[in-house]
């Protein structure tokens, strides 16, 4: 097959290389350095999969940024672009999804062969209204599962295929997936367009939903001076709630949580809910919770040690600590971020400071989501809820 992935986000790319072992792949980028990069058979995203496939595979894959190159004469365009949650609107942003849907129309007139599939999350009913718009018959939205910084090896050992069609190109694009993992007997889902947005969404609340309820519990038993390990453990033994995803942290952020639990929320309009709205305010509480802790023990200087989400990840786009960083603002503070991806000398006003060992003797506390090997010998100074050293 001849396929056009657009963006090279963990998304795009990850899907693109998995592809490209069987078929030949174009990747649209925007940005000539991630373009550069991937031709030079080296990752943008920090993703160890990516990377590895990348140096060592035998990869039908090619970067560009010219989309009339990538777009001409496809067999499947998968978008991959970003679908940012615009909070005016209460909607996500699509444009980035119809820019490249009006581009191949363009390239492509009256083309019936081409398959669009959608992999942006996008707000549910969309698909069937976009379609519409635009006159497309071969369109469908399939939902990524994938988690940060490990994105490629999700997409080797799916837990599951969903497709919003049951068309023969539908079929054939899982058949194309389903080709390239290294897993066997992956659950496959077809459904209609409309009933997979509402998977996407409903999952992603879910997890939210799994942090939101742990990091309360952790709240509590902090504030009444109790063992939230032990309790986590034993409320986690019951193998209907098991010891998966329940570290404490300090709120859920990144890619998809934030904004996709608000745009599941607008989806609602007239319909009933109450636990949606309050997974999004446990959020919202869970960093004013850790903001007042810091504050009650009354530093000078706090440490803000990385400003990704979790170990082994390059985003911070949408992490807690940065609320937490503007909770803590106003209040005679000194903040300096250790943040080595960072090569300037400030982040949004703050100064970075990437002397290491500086930075720990300039502290009075350090905060840090998760626990590093490289903080481990200042643990007095570190503030943190990360109980289990992982995730």
């Amino acid at each position: 097959m001849k396929i056009a992935v657009a963006g090279a986000g963990y998304v795009g790319l990850s899907l693109a290389t998995l592809l490209a072992q069987n078929n030949e792949v174009t990747l649209l980028e925007i940005v000539p350095e991630k373009v550069k990069l991937i031709n030079d058979k080296k990752s943008p995203i920090e993703d160890a999969e990516i990377k590895d496939f990348l140096a060592h595979k035998d990869l039908n894959l090619k970067a560009t940024d010219d989309w009339k190159t990538a777009l001409k004469d496809k067999d499947y365009i998968i978008i991959a672009t970003p679908t940012n949650y615009d909070e005016v609107k209460n909607y996500f942003d699509t444009s980035s999804v119809e820019d490249i849907i009006k581009k191949y129309q363009k390239l492509n007139p009256n083309d019936e062969n081409t398959a669009i599939v959608i992999k942006s999350t996008i707000p549910v009913g969309y698909t069937n209204q976009i379609s519409k718009k635009y006159h497309l018959n071969n369109i469908f939205f399939s939902p990524e599962f994938l988690r940060e910084g490990h994105a490629l090896y999700d997409n080797l050992y799916p837990s599951r295929i969903v497709i919003g069609s049951h068309s023969d190109k539908a079929k054939k694009f899982a058949d194309l997936l389903i080709e390239g993992a290294a897993k066997l007997d992956i659950p496959v889902k077809f459904m209609n367009p409309t009933e997979a947005e509402a998977v996407k969404l409903f999952a992603n609340t879910y997890l939210a939903v799994r942090v939101a309820y742990f990091n309360e519990l952790d709240t509590y038993a902090e504030r009444q001076n109790l063992n939230a390990k032990d309790i986590i453990e034993g409320v986690c033994l019951d193998p209907r709630i098991g010891s998966h995803y329940n570290n404490p942290s300090f709120g859920y952020g990144g890619y998809c949580l934030p904004k996709d639990t608000k745009q599941l929320r607008a989806n609602y309009k007239d319909i009933p809910e109450t636990l949606i709205s309050a997974v999004i305010d446990a959020n919202d509480i869970r960093k004013q919770h850790i903001a007042d802790m810091v504050l009650a023990k009354k530093p000078k200087t706090v440490g803000i040690y990385r400003l990704t989400m979790k170990s082994g990840s390059d985003n911070f786009r949408s992490s807690a600590i940065q609320d937490i960083i503007h909770l803590l603002s106003n209040k005679d503070l000194d903040i300096i971020i250790y943040e080595p991806t960072l090569s300037a000398e400030s982040f949004d006003g703050y100064r970075i400071e990437n002397d290491l060992a500086k930075f720990k003797a300039t502290s009075d506390i350090i905060l840090a989501n998760r626990i590093e090997n490289d903080i481990k010998d200042i643990a007095d100074k570190v503030y943190t809820r990360d109980l289990f050293a992982r995730d």
